[in-house]
This record gives structure tokens, sequence and C-alpha cells, in this order.
């Protein structure tokens, strides 16, 4: 696939909660197909789990676990093009919700992707909890057919089918869907446990309905989370162009 990221996002600024830093931004992605699957959890479960640095992000009195299946390409530094075999692969987040003073963010327990490459730059560079995996991801018929097994010896697999059920929409200031999505940094930990941010800016997130037969998901109980007895909270993303920053201490 061409480099064809969309550089028109920078020039979208309203709709952000924050500004956007000041200093250069370092790296492209885009986000292709994505569906973001969400269980309410009891905070006090999943407290123990984040780290003490970071509040605890709640909305509706729940926090949430997200587990969101996509693929990426323009995966590249600011001004190198895109690399077949590199700059495109599927990956697999599993991530609640936190914030730092008045900026909410998200927290990652595991990212599995599927390119070796990627996940020896995120570990050495940020310390995010990334690992290996076999993975496919393929549209047919407005379907995406998703398949995700980690390659260690651990349990963590994901395989679903998922399509759009609904118009596109911008989700609104206060709702559930703007908490779960509308967020511009991530949070975590280097590699001296000090505790950074890591700003991304992209367009609003254009949300649809979704449907999703998922076969097999083990990933939020290989974070040491038990998921409840309800169906998940299902949104569809045809695609979403995104920069990133390098990480700030806090």
């Amino acid at each position: 696939m061409p480099h064809d990221f969309d550089g028109s996002i920078l020039g979208q600024v309203a709709h952000r909660p924050w500004s956007m830093p000041a200093r250069p931004w370092v790296m492209t992605q885009t986000w292709h197909d994505l569906l973001f699957a969400h269980w309410p959890i009891a905070a006090h479960d999943l407290r123990p789990k984040v780290p003490s640095e970071f509040e605890l992000d709640v909305h509706g009195g729940s926090a949430w676990l997200g587990i969101v299946p996509f693929q990426m390409t323009n995966v590249a530094p600011r001004g190198v093009p895109s690399i077949p075999w590199i700059s495109e692969f599927p990956e697999l987040n599993v991530r609640t919700y936190v914030r730092v003073a008045d900026r909410p963010g998200i927290y990652f327990f595991s990212l599995d992707a599927g390119s070796a490459l990627a996940v020896h730059a995120a570990r050495t560079l940020f310390n995010l909890p990334y690992y290996a995996a076999t993975m496919k991801a393929a549209v047919e018929r407005g379907a995406t057919q998703y398949d995700s097994r980690r390659n260690d010896a651990g349990a963590a697999a994901f395989t679903a089918t998922y399509r759009p059920t609904g118009s596109r929409f911008n989700a609104v200031p206060g709702s559930l869907e703007y908490f779960l999505t509308e967020r511009y940094c991530l949070y975590n930990l280097d590699h001296r446990r000090a505790p950074y941010r890591l700003e991304i800016h992209h367009p609003p997130w254009a949300l649809q309905s979704a449907d999703a037969e998922i076969a097999r998901n083990t990933m939020a109980e290989a974070n040491g989370v038990t998921l409840p007895g309800v169906a998940p909270l299902l949104h569809f993303a045809k695609r979403q162009d995104m920069v990133g920053w390098l990480p700030e201490s806090l």
C-alpha cells in the first residue's frame, strides 16, 4: 500500500480538548477497519492493575475495558515513505482509560502486533507492553475477518468477524462514545518506572454502530481481567489518520 497519509488532518484542530504540542510531531500512522469492543468493569477491579501515578477514569460509575482490533498502514517516522512489510500490519489493543490532572488518556494493558520489528521498537523506545502475534485481517463483503494468536506460550487470542451497521457520526462531548474514543494521549511508565505522556492528534472519530461475532476472546483474561457476562458495546471506524509526538516526562 502506498504512503497515502492524509496531511490535511494537521489543520483540523477545533475539536481538540487541548492545544497540539508546540514541538514537532515525529511519526505517522493510519488505522483501518477498527472495532471498539467495550465492557464496563468495576473500578475497584481495575485500579490495582493500573499504575498509581494515573487516576482511573470512569463514566456512569464504571471503569471500561476496551479490546480494539484494526489494521495499520503508513507507520513511519516523519518524512519517511512507507516500506512494504514494515509500515503495515495488524494490531490488537487491550486498554482502559486514565487521566492526569485535566488530560484524559489511554492506558494499555497489552498491544499485540503482526510485526516483530514494531514490537521490538515500541518496547525499546517507549516500554509499551507489545507482543508479537500471528495475525490476519481481511475485509470481505463489508465484514472484517480478524484472527490474532500471540506467539508466546500464553493463551492470548482473538477471533472475530465484525461489520458496521449504521450511519457515521461524531460522538457528542459528554457521551459515553466520546469518553471511550476521543482521547489524545496515552500514559505509561518508562524503563525507570517514571510516568510519561505521549501526545497524539487525529480528526474526530467517524463512528458507526457495529455487529460482531466473537468466536474467541482471551485477551482480557491474559491481562488478569475477567469480563462481565454482558454483551460488549460495539463501534466501528473505517479509517483514522494520526500523528504522534515523543513522550514527555510527568
